[in-house]
């Protein structure tokens, strides 16, 4: 098959990094913004008043100066530029797939860089973000997983991707108008780029509240999915503090083969994993848990896998969601035939789990699941130490 043309280029929106002699407003919560401005001189009595007026301006128009904020005095706009600053990761590059998928390189504080992904469907549109720079969890398969963990991101980081893209995307209404939220290009965010989300826990919380709260960008609840590969002492704590929906890299019916292709069930097994996710307590008909499984030629996609999957997941509201194998230089496992995708999918779809097959999207730009790795920061593996971490 020829390469579509990739379409690139550097992001002429004038950016910058935090400085590190303001105290930056975007990652903050609503309550360390008000003790922020108090510290800077605000009276207290104002605090929740203020913390407000300058948050309806940050998230729901998406200004990145002070001197836009016309319900804010001349004089203490010029207070608030001489402490804090509203700053948002720097685009580096853009790309854009055959099929409309684009995928951003953001360079953050120190230099680093990670990819956001952002997917257009027909009456949606998916931001997939980044909350660590690298990944720490090894996932054999997994591109992302062949690049070391550098350092979690801020929530300033984790917020400041959607805020980027809702910049490239037009999304901010003109400032004189309201926002339309029926209408929105970026509707949907998942959690599921580059890092593992429940390894920086806190962070997360705080950027996804603030896309939650109804005054700002104000997503639902239920169109954020944050995806984890089992980190199952906060599973729960995610429903308690985030209350997003839950998706589950589980990719193998077994520990052997479980353990090879997603390391972290050598912590927690499949049956620790399973039990986390039956106490889930958000799980429900209508909150179903989803199961990523990715489909990897004569390693997890036999009829027997498929049964023993059916079996594993009983008890638990969940669909299953099938991800062809996205190759990358150096992989050591190839995509399964397009046959026994079907038939593994009729086998789960007949158990009564939905089992739809995920339409891999950008894979001419290195954008689609688990292929994303930023270019400075890669391990340059070759593919024969890859497949002996595999242990293949």
């Amino acid at each position: 098959m020829t390469q579509a043309p990739i379409t690139q280029d550097v992001m002429t929106i004038p950016r910058k990094l935090p400085t590190g002699g303001k105290i930056n407003l975007v990652g903050l919560t609503r309550d360390g913004m008000r003790d922020a401005l108090i510290a800077a001189g605000l009276p207290e009595k104002q605090g929740k008043m203020r913390t407000g007026q300058i948050w309806a301006w940050i998230y729901e128009k998406g200004v990145r100066t002070f001197d836009v904020m016309t319900n804010l005095s001349k004089g203490y706009r010029a207070e608030l530029a001489e402490s804090f600053e509203i700053a948002v990761p720097e685009v580096v590059t853009r790309q854009i797939s055959e099929d409309g998928t684009r995928k951003y390189l953001v360079r953050i504080a120190g230099g680093h860089e990670v990819e956001v992904v952002y997917i257009p469907e027909k009456d949606r549109g998916t931001l997939c973000i980044s909350s660590q720079v690298g990944c720490t969890l090894t996932c054999s398969f997994c591109h992302t997983g062949t690049q070391k963990l550098v350092r979690n991101l801020t929530a300033g980081e984790i917020i400041g991707q959607v805020m980027i893209a809702r910049d490239d995307l037009g999304e901010w209404p003109e400032l004189a108008q309201s926002p339309n939220v029926e209408a929105r290009l970026l509707s949907n965010i998942v959690l599921m780029g580059m890092g593992e989300p429940l390894y920086n826990f806190e962070s997360v919380r705080d950027a996804m509240k603030i896309a939650m709260d109804p005054e700002g960008i104000s997503l639902s609840r239920r169109r954020i999915t944050l995806s984890t590969s089992g980190v199952v002492p906060e599973i729960a704590r995610t429903a308690d503090e985030i209350g997003c929906m839950l998706a589950v890299s589980f990719h193998a019916t077994t520990d052997d083969v479980r353990d090879k292709l997603v390391p972290i069930n050598k912590k927690w097994n499949i049956e620790a994993l399973l039990d986390a996710l039956r106490a889930y307590p958000k799980a429900s008909n209508s909150e179903r848990i989803t199961f990523e499984y990715v489909m990897l030629n004569g390693v997890n996609d036999s009829d027997e896998d498929a049964h023993r999957l059916v079996e594993l997941i009983k008890g638990i509201p969940a669909k299953i969601n099938l991800i062809p194998f996205n190759e990358w230089p150096g992989a050591p496992y190839q995509r399964s035939s397009n046959n026994r995708i079907r038939a593994f999918a009729d086998i789960v779809f007949n158990a009564g789990y939905s089992s739809p097959v995920r339409r891999p999207r950008g894979e001419d730009i290195m954008a689609a699941c688990g292929q994303l790795k930023s270019e400075t920061e890669r391990a340059r593996k070759s593919r024969k130490e890859i497949a002996a971490e595999a242990g293949l």
